[in-house]
């Protein structure tokens, strides 16, 4: 009786074993991308090197407002899924649901400036073969606006499943694998923002 009280107390008094916030494909698929991103930012980089007066020319004629609120808008979106998830730990579904739909919108409103300027450099008559500055800018933006986009849809179902109660403090790993996701989006436009937009 005593050895089996000794071990019950031992087993509340230690501290929980430390365990990998998210699925660990979803984290295998997060360092693929980063390696990919980070292949592309050195080529970007030495290619920048090799030419600074076209790039510096042609990265004048990037909108830096519309980068710097697109900055704002991602961290914000990240601030948003951190709240979520810790009201979702907390049972509190229906706070998790909102701050998720926060989120979605810091998204939406990323998604719809990155249209605008898209749409604004096509009209320019800029495309992958004006020069090497416009294609890594084209190659870098646009396959970091398709991430943004893949994680909203990733967003958007962790949202319906919250609301119909699926996650809570028995059960948000989903919720965390897409966070996760979400984080590494906001990190990579982290890098290439002053990279690409900024940096003379």
């Amino acid at each position: 009786m005593i050895p089996r009280i000794a071990c019950m107390t031992t087993r509340h008094i230690l501290p929980s074993q430390p365990r990998l916030v998210g699925d660990l494909a979803v984290w295998l698929i997060i360092l693929a991308e980063m390696l990919a991103f980070c292949i592309l930012f050195l080529s970007y980089a030495f290619a920048r090197a090799r030419n600074v007066e076209l790039f510096n020319a042609s990265q004048s004629t990037l909108d830096l407002h519309s980068g710097a609120i697109n900055t704002v808008l991602l961290i914000t979106g990240s601030w948003c899924v951190v709240r979520a998830v810790q009201a979702v730990r907390e049972d509190a579904s229906r706070v998790g649901a909102g701050w998720l739909v926060a989120a979605l919108a810091c998204g939406a409103g990323f998604v719809t400036l990155k249209v605008f300027e898209f749409s604004a450099k096509a009209d320019a008559g800029v495309d992958l073969s004006i020069n090497t500055f416009y294609m890594f800018y084209l190659l870098l933006t646009g396959f970091h606006f398709l991430h943004v986009v893949v994680a909203m849809v990733f967003l958007a179902i962790l949202l319906l499943k919250t609301l119909q109660g699926a996650y809570g403090s028995h059960d948000h790993h989903a919720l965390e694998s897409g966070a996760a996701f979400w984080h590494m989006v906001d990190l990579l436009w982290i890098v290439l923002f002053p990279l690409v937009y900024v940096m003379r």
